[in-house]
């Protein structure tokens, strides 16, 4: 399950970082969450910009064979593609910052 984990997380960043997404990080979410392994956040400049990111990701879990869903992208302000054992927010930045969840995420709790 692991290196499942490892090579979609690489296939979703890999994706953020041809389309040009910025501020991209990654949380390992092991021992926080059962609901995820990881979760990588990152940001658009426009809501252009996160919808075309947004499909292309999900075009590329679907080659993959990583079932998906996709929540937020009639707004684009954030996007949360929720691809089983990693998440991806994809925000605006005001819409980044408001929400912080590096910090949430981030901490030990």
């Amino acid at each position: 399950m692991q290196e499942k984990s490892q090579k979609t997380l690489s296939t979703i960043r890999d994706c953020l970082e041809d389309n040009k997404a910025f501020d991209i990080i990654e949380i390992d979410l092991k021992g926080k969450t059962e609901e995820a392994d990881f979760m990588l956040i990152a940001t658009g400049s426009s809501k252009t910009q996160i919808s075309a990111i947004s499909q292309k990701v999900m075009i590329k879990l679907k080659k993959e064979k990583v079932l998906s869903k996709i929540e937020g992208i009639d707004n684009c302000d954030w996007v949360l593609i929720d691809a089983g054992d990693v998440i991806l927010n994809l925000f605006k930045k005001e819409v980044r910052n408001f929400y912080d969840l590096e910090k949430f995420w981030g901490s030990s709790f």
